[in-house]
């Protein structure tokens, strides 16, 4: 994730965009839950709490909340999309 963050600082963004791909760092605040360290999401919802995305490493919705991501919001464009899909650095995380 790190290798990726630094190729992708150039474009960061404070507040996504509906429509637009991100990754970022993110720490789940519900004690034993899973949730992906890293996730690669596709933003549909935005909201004062946070956003909805699709997360392409579950394959699923998740909300996200600002206090939780802990970096900036590195975009993704459509072209990248698929080399991102294709990387592995997505991490699995039991928050204890």
């Amino acid at each position: 994730m790190i290798e990726i963050m630094t190729k992708l600082d150039d474009d960061v963004d404070v507040i996504p965009d509906t429509g637009q791909y991100f990754t970022f760092e993110y720490r789940a605040k519900t004690p034993m839950i899973e949730y992906d360290r890293f996730p690669l999401v596709a933003v549909t919802s935005i909201y004062r709490w946070g956003f909805i995305g699709l997360n392409y490493h579950w394959g699923k919705f998740r909300k996200y909340t600002w206090e939780e991501i802990m970096t900036n919001l590195y975009r993704v464009y459509p072209l990248e999309l698929k080399t991102m899909r294709a990387i592995p650095y997505q991490s699995f995380t039991i928050n204890n």
